[in-house]
């Protein structure tokens, strides 16, 4: 299994993950827990005026799936807002459970590396948990611009 999980283009993505700075004075920071497999990832937001990423940075405390992914959503994130990351994540979510092929999901080529994924299904929730802790940032700073303060929260994914 670990061969076939961890292959090298995983394993660059993963490292090219672990390079991720803090945004300083971030409008939003979100931690992120999968108390299945202890994956923990935490996210630093700003975004523009119209909701949409403008910056985005994460720290992940967990295995090689859950830190290539944020490494993913690095290059692809900024520029979208909640409804287009959503479907992005749940075209993900769906290549990841056979119902659709993954390199197809909103044109980001870096999920072909995730299908072999696919065949774990106690894993995909380490793929998906940085784009739910993204997810719920993007809600947070919702919520909190109409009382126009930063946030930060920590919660427990599933």
């Amino acid at each position: 299994m670990s061969r076939d999980l961890y292959h090298q283009r995983m394993l660059e993505l993963a490292e090219r993950g672990d390079a991720s700075e803090r945004l300083a004075d971030a409008e939003v920071s979100v931690t992120l827990d999968n108390p299945l497999c202890g994956d923990r990832v935490r996210i630093d937001l700003d975004c523009a005026g119209d909701g949409r990423i403008d910056a985005l940075s994460h720290e992940v405390r967990g295995c090689v799936l859950c830190r290539a992914a944020a490494a993913v959503l690095d290059t692809h994130a900024p520029g979208l807002d909640a409804d287009e990351l959503r479907a992005v994540r749940d075209g993900l979510r769906d290549g990841l459970r056979g119902e659709r092929t993954l390199p197809a999901a909103h044109d980001w080529p870096e999920f072909a590396v995730f299908e072999p994924v696919a065949a774990h299904k106690s894993r995909h929730e380490c793929v998906l948990l940085p784009f739910d802790a993204v997810l719920s940032a993007l809600e947070q700073r919702a919520a909190s611009a109409n009382g126009g303060g930063r946030t930060t929260a920590s919660t427990t994914g599933t």
